[in-house]
């Protein structure tokens, strides 16, 4: 009877990978970006929390959400620590910690903008599927819109980071919340067909 449980327990997980990814690839920082896969990241943070999940002591999905992100906080600050050899740095990880329940808030900020009045009742559903919809933009079009929506920078930032004029980066942010909202149609329009 245990095998069922678990298998149940990862799939249960397993829907929560787009929502880490986009947090993950938000949060690595210069400093790690190349150096770690925000996908290697949160395929140790998924593991572990299924290796973690009788410790789970929350209810419903939104206490989960919180839980894995916790779990990606740790992770991240064990890249950090792995690659700089120092000990642990409590300031770090607090500001860590942060800055997920930031992109998380402001993720879910824009799935409730995306969503229709009868949509908002399952807003936490809409943002694991915004998350998901956010990493089948092209590159370019999802840094944009996640550096704009999740990290809360200005457009003239974005155009510094991502060495393109303001224009451009209004052209990708244009293109990319064009693109987000078919997206999620398609998504709406396919869970009204099962």
């Amino acid at each position: 009877m245990a095998q069922p449980d678990n298998e149940s327990s990862g799939l249960e997980l397993e829907k929560y990978r787009p929502y880490l990814i986009l947090l993950a690839r938000t949060s690595l920082g210069q400093e790690l970006q190349g150096k770690f896969d925000a996908s290697d990241l949160v395929q140790h943070t998924l593991l572990e929390a299924h290796r973690k999940r009788a410790q789970f002591r929350g209810q419903g999905e939104a206490e989960m959400a919180a839980w894995l992100r916790q779990m990606l906080v740790f992770a991240l600050a064990d890249a950090r620590r792995d690659l700089k050899r120092a000990k642990r740095d409590i300031a770090r990880e607090r500001y860590l910690e942060m800055t997920l329940e930031g992109s998380s808030c402001r993720l879910d900020a824009l799935a409730a903008q995306q969503s229709s009045p009868s949509q908002k009742a399952s807003r936490h559903e809409d943002m694991l599927r915004l998350a998901d919809a956010l990493l089948q933009l092209p590159e370019d079009q999802r840094s944009a819109v996640a550096m704009k929506h999740l990290q809360g920078l200005s457009v003239a930032e974005i155009a510094g980071l991502m060495q393109r004029s303001e224009t451009a980066i209004g052209g990708l942010l244009r293109r990319g919340m064009t693109r987000l909202r078919d997206l999620l149609k398609e998504k709406e329009n396919e869970s009204h067909e099962k």
